[in-house]
């Protein structure tokens, strides 16, 4: 993850934790984008970070997206079970590593590769 990434990833996660965002569940979305004819090798990076990823504390699944109208781009979606977390994750030490077989599929055109979220409200 780029250093301007990085640091926005920590803001955003002190950010929650000011705003009781520790008291639920948080979904991260990463964003990507397949370039040319390498769908197929971000699904490959996808199935291969979460295998690395398998028994992470706090860390609840994760899935792989694909856009039903851009077939190029993807979302990957984790679930965990609290900022806190997510958060000892993101700021540990198997974190640059665990992911890095996706970082080349990033999506840094939405203005950063990543979003937080979450849930106030839902119907089932």
């Amino acid at each position: 993850m780029k250093e301007t990434a990085r640091r926005t990833v920590q803001q955003g996660v002190q950010q929650g934790v000011r705003q009781g965002g520790d008291r639920g569940a948080i979904r991260v979305v990463l964003w990507c984008r397949a370039t040319g004819a390498d769908v197929e090798a971000v699904e490959s990076a996808y199935h291969q970070v979460s295998a690395t990823l398998a028994g992470t504390p706090g860390l609840l699944g994760n899935e792989l997206l694909r856009s039903a109208v851009e077939p190029d781009v993807f979302a990957v979606m984790s679930e965990w079970e609290d900022m806190a977390a997510f958060t000892a994750w993101e700021r540990g030490p198997d974190h640059r590593d665990a992911t890095a077989p996706l970082r080349g599929y990033q999506e840094p055109h939405r203005g950063r590769s990543f979003d937080l979220f979450q849930k106030v409200a839902g119907y089932s």
